[in-house]
């Protein structure tokens, strides 16, 4: 009966695996992202349901099998209460911080399995395996807690993770190989050292948490999207190692579908933003202007709401281009809106959106989706560029750095990086609050060119008061 049950169980963890692996493939496309979400749930269900009835079958704690029963149940309750209720009160604009406190809540879950399991063992003898794989789980998880939290305090734009380590680049390099290189003393000790096994692990632990902050306080909030995906990596190589340390298959498996999407993710956003990962990892973070934004905008041509109505009611074809401002004024809804009246009217509309445009990858498409925006009408960077001589009016909501021409200079601080080509297009609308800098820090000469007028203002009003003069144009 016994076998019987392990040879069930292996077979549930099996399928959980699996269903983990089609999760992920679906959720590369917007269209079966849900769904995809949906196998991954079914997925951790079976994984937990799976490791509720192994504890209930587990002899060795038959007598604690109840308190252990109604630790797991009540654990499960607690943590769907708390997730359903941010289901509900996270706003979209703030999702790039809830990732990554969930990056950190990950890689906080792994040591704590992982300390749990050695400390347990702490006076009898482990494998080397284990005993590695456990220094590996107390470092990266570490490092994920406290460098996610770092994150998440950036975008939220508290004062106190806006200041960078103290020291110069130099000395916090040769600091963090110091610390790092205590960690392996301290994974070495434990394993030549069975009896050390507790201290080191807190050893370890603590260089990692300095490590995660010292490596995340110096990046710059540009490179925020990059972060985010390289945390997420962290939290799924944590969970990996933990599966090795208490001998869990299907934790090895997912932690590793975690680490490797992760690390394709970063690549990718990486190659978005034309820049290495050693130059986004080990870069200064500070980014300054190097030119007077009243030099630059000495030109800017202000224009109205009535003005852009006029402008789009007679365009034919017209390009929406969505910034993290879009996400803070909540404007999707009336972007689609007026995108509709705009169709009505004969025009084509299209949306040019840039791979680390908001604060997270995916973060336009996701916003754009909650409006019921055809996936079709979504043009990559390297889907629309081509074209933007043959747009009529482009529209940008809340975007900067994404379509700054500096970027095809050298010597600034977005030099290389692949932008929407929107000054090629006929006419330019810019909608923003003021002419504040993006996360680079640079003014942009978009703003100020030929093409271009500004409308000032919160963006979902701005759209709203467009579509408002478009109707009276009738």
């Amino acid at each position: 009966m016994v076998e019987l049950n392990t040879v069930i169980f292996d077979l549930l963890y099996l399928l959980a695996a699996i269903l983990f692996i089609m999760g992920i493939k679906k959720m590369s496309h917007p269209r079966t992202a849900v769904f995809g979400n949906l196998l991954g749930v079914v997925g951790m269900l079976i994984a937990a349901g799976v490791s509720f009835a192994i504890i209930w079958e587990n002899e060795a704690i038959q007598n604690r099998q109840f308190l252990s029963l109604v630790t797991i149940v009540g654990a499960i309750l607690l943590g769907t209460l708390f997730g359903s209720m941010l289901a509900i009160r996270v706003q979209m604009t703030e999702m790039p911080q809830l990732v990554a406190i969930f990056n950190g809540v990950g890689g906080l879950a792994s040591v704590l399995v992982a300390a749990a399991s050695l400390m347990a063992a702490d006076e009898d003898p482990l494998y080397i395996e284990v005993l590695v794989a456990g220094g590996l789980s107390g470092l990266i998880g570490s490092v994920t807690f406290i460098g996610s939290a770092v994150a998440a305090g950036k975008l939220q734009e508290l004062a106190f993770f806006k200041k960078p380590v103290p020291l110069p680049n130099l000395i916090r390099h040769l600091l963090n190989l110091l610390m790092l290189a205590g960690c392996i003393w301290c994974v070495y000790d434990m394993v030549v050292s069975a009896n050390n096994i507790t201290l080191n692990f807190i050893g370890i632990c603590i260089l990692g948490c300095l490590l995660g902050y010292t490596l995340t306080t110096p990046i710059g909030g540009a490179d925020m999207p990059v972060v985010i995906a390289l945390l997420n990596s962290y939290s799924g190589l944590a969970a990996a190692a933990t599966g090795f340390v208490v001998d869990q298959p299907v934790l090895i498996i997912s932690g590793s579908l975690v680490g490797a999407s992760g690390i394709i993710l970063t690549s990718l956003m990486c190659q978005a933003m034309n820049r290495s990962l050693l130059s986004v990892l080990f870069g200064s973070g500070s980014l300054s202007s190097y030119e007077e934004d009243e030099e630059v905008y000495a030109t800017v041509k202000r224009t109205t709401a009535e003005s852009v109505a006029v402008m789009v009611g007679y365009a034919d074809r017209v390009v929406f281009i969505p910034g993290y401002g879009m996400a803070v004024a909540q404007a999707q809804n009336a972007v689609s809106d007026l995108a509709k009246q705009l169709e009505q009217r004969g025009a084509t509309v299209e949306y040019g959106i840039h791979p680390v445009a908001g604060r997270m990858p995916g973060h336009m498409n996701v916003l754009l989706a909650e409006a019921d925006v055809d996936y079709s009408q979504l043009k990559a960077l390297e889907e629309i560029n081509p074209d933007f001589d043959e747009v009529d009016v482009a529209i940008v909501i809340g975007a900067n750095d994404v379509v700054n021409p500096e970027a095809r200079k050298e010597g600034t601080p977005v030099s290389g990086m692949p932008i929407l080509n929107v000054d090629e297009a006929k006419q330019v609308v810019v909608i923003k609050r003021s002419l504040s800098p993006g996360y680079a820090g640079i003014a942009n000469p978009l703003f100020a060119a030929d093409n271009t007028t500004m409308l000032f203002g919160d963006g979902k009003a701005m759209i709203q008061d467009v579509s408002t003069a478009l109707k009276e144009l009738g």
